[in-house]
């Protein structure tokens, strides 16, 4: 989708956009194409249900007098409310409704709001992961190539560079929790991150022999059953000088998860294709700093593995000892993220020394049983990183919950045979994990982010349609942009 910004005027063509207050006359320039057209629109409002309320929505076709192709009136409740959120929700909602319409231009007139959030939503509701999609009838194609949002902000056009660079990192997130397994493997995956290298990012690549080296038992006992090799990448972006310690973002990448031995129910298999959604988030992060030339040191880590069942696949029961030294017996092979980044956190802070470390993972199911798919689970105890990400999270609508860590919780995975065993009971199940990871952190500050119920979507959402929606990256641009840029 092209974006691009105007004057305040009336559109000669395509689509015009404009927002309407509730229970409130037109003003402003959708005052002057009611006045073109004759009071078509004001007719239009007084003979539906229309009424200006958030997020409704009503359209004109052809309205004599105007040069406007259609006209979409778009409610937005009190002007004076509206939070960020709510002003990049209604670009979005702007695209949503024309996106198949028939017009390949619209212009959303801007008044009374922020163009560059306007401009935000529109290029982040434009995105389809189409590209399998080889006989798609013409009629539900998309029509919309160009969205024009029309300013009084002379600088808007400036200030979205920096928000498109943050929506290029969401798009490459989506694609990669879009892309079947056969396609986005550990070795490709990794292929994939090498090009992150043409905005900036150094990049790294461990291999099996390497991991093995450095004694990653965890990890690699995970991806021993696939023919896939697996990979652990990292990536470096110092924008703030490379003596600056930096920040760490780590990632669960498992690109196909069966469940291993502990072998899931086939229906709703096909879904795991985006287990690798932790690492997703992070690359696309990585992307989206780069691109904005962010003025802080950032390391990103991300585990890539395949979880499959094989003759040399890990068994439960096994033990494996961790790069930390520590063992842990494998009760459940689907418990499998955890173990992944357990050699991938400690490898993080024992290479890299960071501030913090923030890990993101769809790691349990449990997860969604207590927060649905409205909220991700943060767990810390850091009040800093807690109360960071709850301001970013209401700043962007990426939303968390905080959940508790203690020490009672950890006595679930206390083990005989071994120093831990990867599951505990059936209550608690995303907290004990938590307590899991918490382990492996050498008492290095840190946040795990539990986004199994947030990164894929079964329904359109009002940023995304249906599909991988990107959760995170722009939840994580805007704690770093806050808390960590100088």
């Amino acid at each position: 989708m092209q974006i691009e910004f105007s004057a305040l005027e009336l559109p000669a063509s395509g689509a015009a956009v404009f927002l309407v207050e509730k229970d409130k006359d037109l003003s402003g320039l959708a005052a002057e194409a009611d006045k073109a057209s004759g009071g078509a629109l004001t007719k239009a409002m007084k003979t539906s249900r229309f009424t200006g309320g958030q997020g409704q929505k009503l359209q004109l076709i052809a309205p004599a007098g105007l040069d406007a192709e259609r006209v979409l009136l778009l409610g937005v409740g009190e002007l004076a409310k509206m939070s960020a959120t709510d002003v990049v929700e209604t670009g979005a909602a702007a695209v949503a409704g024309l996106l198949g319409a028939g017009s390949d231009t619209a212009t959303v007139v801007a008044e009374g709001v922020d163009a560059v959030a306007i401009a935000e939503g529109a290029l982040l509701r434009s995105y389809r992961f189409d590209k399998y999609r080889t006989k798609e009838p013409e009629a539900k194609k998309p029509t919309l190539k160009k969205v024009i949002v029309a300013s009084a902000d002379a600088e808007a056009s400036e200030a979205f560079a920096s928000r498109k660079a943050v929506v290029d990192g969401v798009f490459l997130t989506r694609d990669l929790v879009s892309e079947p397994a056969n396609i986005l493997y550990p070795e490709s995956f990794a292929d994939r991150i090498r090009e992150l290298s043409a905005v900036g990012v150094d990049v790294e690549v461990l291999g099996e022999a390497e991991m093995a080296k450095l004694g990653m038992g965890a990890l690699l006992g995970v991806g021993q059953g696939s023919e896939r090799e697996s990979q652990l990448a990292i990536m470096r972006w110092n924008g703030a000088g490379k003596d600056d310690q930096p920040i760490a973002f780590v990632g669960k990448g498992v690109t196909f998860d069966t469940g291993g031995i502990s072998l899931k129910p086939g229906e709703g298999m096909e879904q795991m294709k985006w287990d690798m959604g932790g690492a997703g988030t992070v690359v696309g992060l990585m992307k989206a700093l780069a691109g904005r030339k962010a003025k802080v040191n950032v390391v990103a880590i991300v585990g890539l593995v395949e979880n499959m069942p094989s003759g040399n696949a890990q068994r439960p029961g096994d033990v494996v000892t961790s790069m930390s030294g520590q063992t842990i017996e494998i009760l459940n092979t689907d418990a499998e993220g955890r173990l992944v980044l357990a050699d991938a956190i400690w490898y993080c802070q024992d290479r890299f020394k960071p501030k913090f470390m923030v890990d993101l993972a769809t790691l349990t199911g449990a997860i969604i049983i207590s927060l649905g798919n409205e909220h991700a689970g943060i767990f810390t105890d850091s009040d800093d990183l807690a109360n960071g990400l709850s301001k970013a999270a209401t700043d962007t609508g990426d939303k968390v919950w905080r959940l508790p860590l203690h020490k009672n919780y950890d006595k679930l995975i206390d083990c005989p045979t071994a120093d831990m065993k990867n599951i505990g009971g059936r209550g608690a199940g995303s907290i004990t994990a938590a307590q899991f990871l918490k382990r492996f952190t050498n008492d290095v500050p840190w946040c795990h982010i539990d986004i199994a119920g947030t990164v894929w979507s079964d329904k359109d959402l009002p940023l995304s349609e249906k599909g991988g929606t990107g959760y995170g990256v722009r939840l994580l641009d805007k704690f770093v942009a806050d808390n960590y840029e100088g």
